[in-house]
């Protein structure tokens, strides 16, 4: 029976693999092509076994691997893998055949240049702050209205451009000093520290600025150098630190008085309590203006309140109220004596009426129209006027009326009695 890795050939001639085959072919090939090297990367899904092999992806924004290091390799590293940490790792390409997949052999490890600084900055800030040297009691507040700021920085930097357009767009009225220092490279952190206790010995400035632009954090690391950080922490004058961008910390943040989130976000704090005291001045001037109108309208409405009353206490304006006074007296008796006229008449008026109504005359009127009513229904009501509407009034042989249809039988005698004379009849069948 033939291998299940031998080679097969169709019935058109084609070579024909299984997948064992070709599976290990390629892994062949990768072997083979691809020489071992150094590969850097984050660790991620990390698992250790109990063997002792420890099993991880190795990936970077663009792609993953799968990686495995075997436990004589694991044991002999200094670095611990932990999920998140960036490494370099020198290995070989391999292929797991059962699955088909292609992994990275790892025989060493070391912690990448990122991930020791950020130890660094940890352990550092860990103790420092242990120290005290964070906590808020340090923090002194920064001034209101600062006359003098300096601001320690690179002068050839984008950030100071920055921070002296926002100033002056701002319309600042203070005074800026460029305290010039490297901000990056060997001595940064010694060279700032220094122009940070010099500028404080100045004794000229109310507030001090420290600080660069953004950048990695290997650029940033003189902000998290001890030497400066305690300088900074120790200085008399209130410190505003702003270095990097918004996502960027340095441990002189945590030292200084205030962490603006970058150079420009400093220059915004600066002058927003003087923009705030320009508006104060303005509504002050405003109000002050409507205050003064006010006062004037006042004082003009007091100046035409006396003038009204001088013209009140003159001898022509209380000859002219006594001639108001008097015509209002006249219209006023005018009036009361048209009342009682009038009043006069309503009462002769009423007596008339009552008069009329007693009267015989009246009465005998009343009387008549009263009969004429009464004659009238009692016409209506009569049996000629009922049989003048078309009625008939039928009588038995004694003359009594009949009203009813029963009170009849068949061959009898009757009258009927119409509104122009009676009529004898015989009742029928």
């Amino acid at each position: 029976m033939k291998s299940r890795d031998a080679t097969l050939h169709g019935a058109a001639g084609e070579q024909v693999e299984t997948v064992t085959a070709f599976t290990r072919r390629v892994k062949n090939l990768l072997e083979r092509g691809i020489q071992p090297g150094w590969v850097r990367g984050e660790v991620s899904n990390l698992r250790v076994q109990a063997s002792g092999h420890v099993y991880f992806s190795l990936k970077d924004a663009g792609a993953q691997v799968s990686a495995v290091m075997f436990r004589g390799d694991a044991l002999r590293q200094s670095a611990r893998l932990t999920d998140g940490q960036q490494v370099l790792v020198f290995g070989e390409v391999s292929v797991y055949e059962p699955r088909g997949q292609y992994q990275l052999i790892v025989r060493a490890v070391i912690e990448d240049g990122v991930g020791r600084l950020q130890r660094e900055f940890e352990a550092l800030k860990k103790r420092l702050a242990d120290e005290g040297l964070f906590a808020a009691e340090r923090k002194q507040p920064i001034p209101t209205l600062p006359a003098t700021v300096g601001f320690i920085t690179s002068p050839t930097g984008a950030a100071v451009q920055d921070f002296i357009r926002i100033l002056q767009r701002r319309r600042w009225r203070g005074r800026l000093v460029v305290l010039p220092a490297k901000v990056q490279g060997e001595g940064a952190a010694a060279e700032l520290a220094a122009m940070v206790r010099e500028a404080e010995a100045l004794g000229i400035f109310d507030l001090l600025v420290i600080g660069r632009g953004g950048g990695s954090l290997e650029d940033l690391w003189a902000f998290n150098e001890e030497e400066l950080v305690r300088a900074v922490a120790a200085c008399g004058v209130p410190i505003i630190s702003a270095v990097g961008h918004e996502i960027d910390f340095t441990l002189c943040d945590f030292a200084a008085d205030v962490r603006a989130e970058t150079p420009s976000g400093a220059a915004e704090l600066i002058t927003s309590n003087f923009l705030a005291g320009v508006d104060r001045a303005a509504r002050a001037a405003e109000a002050l203006a409507q205050n003064a109108d006010e006062a004037a309208l006042a004082a003009r409405a007091r100046l035409d309140q006396a003038r009204g009353r001088l013209r009140l206490l003159a001898p022509a304006a209380q000859i002219e109220r006594g001639h108001l006074q008097l015509d209002d007296a006249r219209n006023r008796l005018g009036a009361a004596l048209r009342h009682a006229l009038q009043h006069q008449r309503q009462r002769l008026d009423a007596a008339r009426a009552g008069l009329a109504q007693r009267s015989p005359e009246t009465r005998v009127q009343i009387a008549s129209h009263q009969l004429l009513s009464l004659w009238k229904r009692l016409q209506a009501a009569s049996p000629q006027s009922v049989l003048n509407r078309g009625f008939a009034i039928v009588r038995d042989e004694a003359g009594q009326p009949v009203a009813r249809r029963a009170g009849l039988r068949a061959g009898q005698r009757v009258t009927t009695q119409f509104a122009d004379g009676d009529q004898p009849m015989r009742v029928g069948e």
